[in-house]
């Protein structure tokens, strides 16, 4: 799901006002992609720049700079990332049992 486009401070807020873990920056490789997986965490993220591509069952989404993306624990994705890679800042929950 794309939610609207937020600055980071914002996000940060939003992931602490959620229970999400504080967030950390990741940064992926120009065209680079992981194949179908899972996380055992819900995660969700602020694109800070470049561009990824993230297919969940049949539906692809692009996010971009200011664009949030929400995955819930154990939801099959893939990842594609464009052609100056992506850097993104995410927050993580862990699944409660």
């Amino acid at each position: 799901m794309i939610t609207k486009i937020i600055d980071r401070k914002e996000f940060v807020a939003t992931l602490a006002s959620e229970g999400f873990a504080e967030g950390i920056v990741v940064d992926r490789e120009p065209n680079g992609f992981l194949d179908d997986h899972v996380h055992s965490f819900e995660a969700k993220a602020l694109i800070l720049s470049g561009e990824l591509r993230m297919r969940v069952a049949d539906e692809e989404r692009l996010y971009q700079p200011g664009s949030i993306f929400h995955l819930l624990a154990n939801q099959p994705h893939a990842e594609f990332y464009g052609p100056e890679g992506v850097q993104y800042l995410v927050g993580r929950k862990e699944e409660k049992n």
